[in-house]
């Protein structure tokens, strides 16, 4: 394993937590409004979640550029650093 690419790996998992910390520090202070999403991709067929229509459509663009960035990385092997 490629320690520098451990590290970025770490680094990236701590700066989520600070960002939670931060997110849960900022809405302690009165009423919130939460909102979310998510997508699973099975095979090519994508299903999408969400807590309302402008999220679901976010995360159906975002689901329609996984599937073509996988297509490009599968398909054309020099396209990724280990091909």
């Amino acid at each position: 394993m490629d320690p520098a690419l451990f590290m970025i790996g770490l680094i990236l998992v701590f700066i989520g937590f600070i960002i939670l910390i931060i997110g849960l520090l900022i809405s302690s202070g009165g009423e919130t409004k939460v909102e979310g999403g998510g997508v699973i991709v099975i095979g090519p067929i994508p299903i999408v979640f969400a807590s309302n229509t402008r999220i679901a459509i976010v995360l159906m663009i975002l689901a329609i550029i996984l599937i073509i960035l996988t297509y490009l990385l599968f398909y054309y092997p020099g396209l990724h650093p280990g091909g």
